[in-house]
This record gives structure tokens, C-alpha cells and sequence, in this order.
């Protein structure tokens, strides 16, 4: 199941809220939430990654585990409160964007409304201890039909030990038609964590394993520096001096 018992809710007049969130979710939305299977392909995964830990390392994560998610799959680091950067991206976040969306901020997805929410949630998953589901509508026009998406934001434990980072899946049911497609929040669904075991001392010993082309080509796989290859024959001086006598 997508959500826990550490689910938190209050009934109001035939729907819910979510604990902190200040928003009330109708229960057709809820299970809008709950019943999208990649979602919970993805959250499944980092649970029993996680195995009662605050958040799994990054070096954990086997993109194979979550292949038939992979290309809506990002990851993102923190480079500030409440904003997160795109460090990789499958190809229906580029799609959805029209854009490579590597490099660029997490809220480019988002319409900038709902900014300032996006961005405390956002900042409650880098802090740890919490997981957040987001239902969205991307906003309609000339030759953007219906749109509708989900966001799944999920804490992640930096090798490095710097920046914390964030594992999220995007899944849209609809068609794209002119990008890019901007999303508003309709509900925001926080939950808090249950902590069994404590957190890992150190990055993973096994290193990240090399993916297949077929993997990398989704956009999952951190990018390599291209090859350096020395210039052939014999190589002419940058600078040439030149003598006068003015």
C-alpha cells in the first residue's frame, strides 16, 4: 500500500486532511493517489531500501529496480531552503517540459502560485523523517488538453554526506500536446516516517552499479565526462609573439 499507518488524518465533512498540510483532500482524489501503480512501484522500492531507517543511501539505489518507472524518475539535490535542483531526469520530465530539465530548479515544474507550497514541502522531505504525495493539474489552453499528475518526493541519504537529496517520480495521465505543461497543486499529502533502525554510518561499500545503454538512455544514469583525446600532429602555440619598434 502506498500509505502507512503513520497516515495522519482528520475527517471534514466527507473528506480528509492531512496532519499540517491545511488542505482537505476530497476521497476521490485520495484514492486517485493511492491506486497509481508506478508510485508504488517506486515508493515500494525505497521501502524496502529503507528497511526502517530514516532514508536509504543514494549508492543503494539499482535503477533496475525501478525500470518501469525509470522515465519519470529524477533525482534532486538541495542547494538551498526549499529549493532543489534537477541532478537527473528521465526523459518524460524532459518531455513533459519540452527541455533537458537536468540543472534546472524542481519548481520549473510547478506553476508559480504554488511555489511557496511546493517549496515547504519540498524542504520538510530534505530535513528527513517525512514523505510527500502531491496531486496536480497542469493548467489548459490552446493545444494543451487535460492533464493531470502525481508526484511522489521521497527522502534520500547523500554518499557524499553533504546536500541531503530527494528521489521523485512524475506520473501524468493525459496528453502532452504543446510543452511546456506547468502544474498547479489540487492536494498535498505529507506523511511522517516511522523510524525502526537507525541510520546508516557511512556511504554504501558495494559501488553504483554500471547500468545498460537501455537504462542510461532514459536519463537516470549520472552523465560521464566526455573522453579527453589529445590533438593529432604536431600542435601549434596558442600565443604568437610579435616584435615592434613603435
Amino acid at each position: 500500500m502506498l500509505w502507512g499507518p503513520t497516515d495522519q488524518f482528520d475527517r471534514l465533512g466527507g473528506g480528509m486532511q492531512a496532519s499540517g498540510a491545511g488542505k482537505v483532500i476530497a476521497l476521490r482524489e485520495y484514492r486517485q493517489m493511492r491506486h497509481d501503480p508506478l508510485i508504488q512501484l517506486v515508493i515500494g522500492y525505497w521501502e524496502a531500501l529503507r528497511a526502517g531507517r530514516p532514508a536509504p543511501l543514494r549508492a543503494e539505489i539499482d535503477p533496475r529496480g525501478i525500470e518501469a518507472a525509470l522515465d519519470r524518475v529524477f533525482l534532486a539535490e538541495r542547494i538551498a531552503p526549499g529549493v532543489g535542483r534537477f541532478r537527473l531526469a528521465g526523459m518524460g520530465l524532459n518531455d513533459l517540459m519540452g527541455m533537458e530539465v537536468r540543472g534546472m530548479p524542481l519548481t520549473t515544474l510547478i506553476q508559480p502560485e504554488g511555489r511557496k507550497r511546493f517549496a515547504e514541502a519540498l524542504e520538510q522531505v530534505f530535513q528527513g523523517g517525512t514523505r510527500c504525495s502531491l496531486q496536480m493539474e497542469a493548467m489548459r489552453g490552446l493545444g494543451r488538453p487535460v492533464l493531470t499528475g502525481q508526484m511522489l518526493l521521497l527522502p534520500l541519504v547523500n554518499d557524499r554526506g553533504d546536500n541531503p537529496l530527494v528521489l521523485g517520480c512524475l506520473t501524468c495521465e493525459g496528453s502532452i500536446g504543446r510543452a511546456p505543461r506547468r502544474m498547479n497543486i489540487t492536494a498535498l499529502l505529507q506523511t511522517k516516517l516511522e523510524i525502526t533502525a537507525p541510520a546508516a554510518p557511512g556511504p554504501a561499500s558495494k559501488p553504483v552499479p554500471d547500468l545498460p545503454d537501455r537504462l542510461r538512455s532514459k536519463g537516470f544514469a549520472e552523465p560521464e565526462p566526455p573522453a579527453f583525446t589529445p590533438p593529432s600532429g604536431k600542435a601549434r602555440p596558442a600565443l604568437r609573439l610579435v616584435k615592434s619598434e613603435i
